[in-house]
């Protein structure tokens, strides 16, 4: 009942997008997705740094500052929070991850789906097949254990998800000394999901991951 309840309210707020998006040229869908990120970096006093200082940094961002760094040339801003241990997925590299996440849409300010915070969901551990190609990452979700693939017919992974793969550390969790990476990430609309390309909206996501075995 808990999975047919978020299912509708999902269907209901895409629905209601949509026939806003009638009335309103990609243009003023593209403003208006630019308006719902800035009013968030507004509103949660977010430290926008660049490229460069991300770079000089040695890839990381201060938390404490809330620091997000934005990659110009497609729009995402990235929330380092722990780069965990053990390495990075090598080059020609395909593995398995684990992930656990919350997707906030940005224009409704509400939690569209999440396996963090649902107990029903809980149980289903987002699981994808990821390769690096020479720094370019691509793979596909598991349609057997798939929020993402379930609600959204797809089982591409966003491209805002596999764009912050080169700057993380994958291991499992084995004792005290072991820490799983996570970021936050603000991802706009041609770099989500199915539905965000269509009807033009930016996601908010806070995603851990793990590599599987």
């Amino acid at each position: 009942m808990n999975r047919l309840i978020q299912f509708l309210f999902l269907i209901l707020g895409i629905t209601a997008l949509v026939a806003c998006n009638d009335d309103v040229t990609y243009a003023d869908q593209v403003k208006r997705e630019r308006s719902a990120i800035n009013a968030y970096i507004a509103d949660s006093a977010v430290s926008v740094i660049s490229e460069d200082e991300f770079r000089n940094n040695n890839y990381t961002t201060d938390v404490s500052k809330n620091e997000f760094v934005l990659f110009q040339s497609s729009g995402l801003y990235l929330q380092i929070i722990r780069k965990g241990t053990g390495s990075h997925i090598a080059t020609g590299e395909t593995a398995r991850v684990l992930c656990r996440f919350t997707e906030r849409n940005l224009l409704t300010d509400s939690i569209q789906l999440s396996n963090t915070i649902s107990p029903y969901y809980y149980r289903w551990v987002e699981t994808m097949t990821v390769t690096n190609n020479s720094g370019t990452f691509s793979g596909s979700f598991d349609n057997n254990s798939s929020l993402m693939s379930m609600f959204y017919g797809s089982t591409t992974i966003p491209s805002g998800w596999l764009a912050v793969l080169p700057y993380i550390n994958f291991a499992r969790y084995a004792d005290e000394n072991s820490e799983i990476a996570k970021v936050r990430i603000i991802v706009p609309h041609d770099l989500g999901q199915t539905y965000a390309m269509q009807n033009v909206y930016p996601c908010l996501y806070d995603i851990t991951f793990e590599r599987g075995r």
